[in-house]
C-alpha cells in the first residue's frame, strides 16, 4: 500500500488567527454568507479572501485550513488531484424502484448545485442544517460517479464504457457485498470534520425519494499542518504511504490518470475511473512483527519511507542491490517492489486514500485499516494488473483483507451552467 498513495500531501502549516497581514484578512463563514453580495468580497484560487470593501467590524480570520477551496467547475471533477483530506465520507446509492433517466438527471442537476454551493463556503441552496456554520470552505471536495447497474436503470446501456466491466476475483478477496458496488458514488472530503458531515447529510437529502443509500464508510487522515514540516502521509500501520505516487507536473500523468478528450466514450472525456476497497488492516497480527521484520514485508524503512536499497524517501529503488550474504536488500516479495510500475508493464495509478477505524469487535480485535480509492484512466491497465501480481506473493497479503469493493466512472469536470453527467444523461 505504501507506495502510490495521495498525491499532494505538502500542505502549509495553519496561519494563526490574527497573523494574517493587513489587506489580506479572511471572513468568517457568518460574514461570507451573509456579506458577501454586499461588500464585493473577492476569493482567490486557494480560497483566501484577497480583498474586499466595506468589511463587517471584528471580521474574525479564517486560518489556512478553514479558507482552502477547491473549485466545483473544471476540465476534472474535484476531489482526485488535491491533497488528502483530514476528514473523508464515501457514499454509494442505488436508484429507487421506478426511477430511471428522468429522475437521475434531475437528482444529478440537484446534487452539483449544492456542491458547487458548499464548495464555495456557502450554505445548502434549501433548508441548510448550520452544522458547518462559521468555518470556510476548508478544501472541501464532492465528486460523483456512476457504478455498473446505473446504465441498465436508466436505459444507457449503450452508453457503459467496457473498461466498467466488473473486477475479476482476487485471492485476497473477501467482499460483503452489500457494502459493494452501487448505482452512484459520491466522495467528500474537507480538512474539518464538521464541513465534511454537513456536506455528507446534504447529498443523502437531496437524494430524496430518487436514490437510497446502499452503503457509507467514513474516513480519515492527518491534518495539514500537523507536522513540524510537510511530510507524506502514514497509514494505520505506520508506514509512509504515497512516496511513488504519480505527481500531475509529469509528463504522462494525464495519460495515465484520465480519459483523452478524444476517448470513448465521449461522455467520459476527461474523466477517470475510480476503483474503491474498504481493506481491513490485521493490526493485531502486524504490531507483533519487529520493526526489521515490517520494513522487510513493505521493502522500505519506517523511520522515513526511504528504500531497504538505500537512500532516502526520493532515492530510486535498486531491485538489484544485494547484502553481504548475497541476498535482495529489497526482498523479492516486498510490497514496495511488487507494485512497481516497471514490475508491471507501466501500469499506474493515482491513490488517494482515507484510513479508517469503525470500532473494536468482541474479540478486542480493531475494524481499522484503508479506504483505498485509486484513480485511472483505464482500470484494466491500472489497478488490475498490479492487483493479480500481489494476489501471487505480496508479501503484505498476511497482514490485510480486502472486505469490500467498487468501480465507478467518474466524468470529467461541468462547465459553469452544466451538472456532473449532463453530457450522460442528455447527450
Amino acid at each position: 500500500m505504501p507506495d502510490q498513495s495521495s498525491p499532494q500531501t505538502r500542505t502549509p502549516e495553519p496561519t494563526v488567527p490574527g497573523s494574517v497581514p493587513d489587506g489580506r484578512r479572511g471572513v468568517s463563514r457568518r460574514a461570507l454568507l451573509g456579506t458577501a453580495g454586499a461588500t464585493g468580497l473577492v476569493l482567490g484560487s486557494a480560497g483566501g479572501a484577497v480583498g474586499y470593501a466595506a468589511a463587517p467590524a471584528q471580521a474574525t480570520p479564517l486560518t489556512s485550513v478553514g479558507s482552502g477551496r477547491a473549485m466545483f467547475h473544471g476540465k476534472h471533477q474535484p476531489g482526485i488531484t488535491e491533497g488528502l483530506q483530514a476528514r473523508g465520507h464515501l457514499v454509494a446509492f442505488d436508484l429507487a424502484a421506478g426511477a430511471g433517466r428522468k429522475e437521475a438527471a434531475a437528482l444529478l442537476r440537484r446534487w452539483s448545485a449544492v456542491a458547487e454551493r458548499l464548495m464555495a463556503g456557502e450554505a445548502a441552496p434549501h433548508e441548510d442544517t448550520g452544522v458547518a456554520r462559521d468555518a470556510g470552505p476548508s478544501s472541501l471536495t464532492i465528486t460523483f460517479g456512476f457504478g455498473h447497474g446505473f446504465f441498465a436503470r436508466t436505459g444507457l446501456e449503450k452508453q457503459r464504457p467496457a473498461a466498467l466491466d466488473p473486477l475479476p476475483d482476487f485471492s485476497s478477496d473477501r467482499l460483503d457485498k452489500a457494502r459493494s458496488d452501487g448505482d452512484l458514488w459520491v466522495q467528500i472530503g474537507a480538512n474539518d470534520a464538521l464541513v465534511a458531515f454537513h456536506a455528507l447529510r446534504a447529498i443523502q437529502r437531496d437524494a430524496g425519494s430518487a436514490a437510497r443509500v446502499r452503503w457509507q464508510m467514513n474516513g480519515f487522515n492527518r491534518t495539514p499542518g500537523a507536522t513540524a514540516h510537510p511530510m507524506t502521509a502514514r497509514n494505520l500501520m505506520g508506514q509512509l504511504d504515497g512516496t511513488r505516487n504519480p505527481k500531475p507536473a509529469e509528463p504522462d500523468f494525464d495519460r495515465r490518470i484520465f480519459v483523452p478528450a478524444s476517448g470513448e466514450p465521449a461522455w467520459m472525456a476527461n474523466g477517470s475511473y475510480a476503483v474503491v476497497r474498504r481493506i481491513r488492516m490485521l493490526l493485531d497480527d502486524w504490531e507483533k512483527l519487529s520493526l526489521s521484520a515490517q520494513e522487510q514485508v513493505i521493502g522500505r524503512r519506517k523511520a522515513d519511507g526511504a528504500a531497504l536499497s538505500g537512500g532516502d524517501e526520493t532515492t530510486a529503488m535498486d531491485l538489484e542491490k544485494t547484502g553481504a550474504e548475497g541476498e535482495y536488500l529489497v526482498p523479492l516479495n516486498a510490497h514496495a517492489r511488487i507494485t512497481r510500475p516497471d514490475e508491471n508493464g507501466g501500469a499506474a495509478m493515482l491513490r488517494r486514500p482515507f484510513s479508517y477505524h469503525d470500532g473494536i469487535d468482541a474479540d478486542g480485535t480493531p475494524d481499522a485499516g484503508l479506504l483505498f480509492i485509486c484513480w485511472q484512466a483505464d482500470p484494466l491497465r491500472g489497478f488490475v494488473p498490479v492487483q493479480r501480481k500481489l494476489d501471487r506473493g505480496d508479501a503484505l497479503s498476511k497482514f490485510i483483507r480486502h472486505e469490500s469493493s467498487g468501480l465507478f466512472a467518474v466524468p470529467g469536470g461541468s462547465a459553469q451552467g452544466e451538472y456532473v453527467g449532463q453530457r450522460l444523461l442528455e447527450g
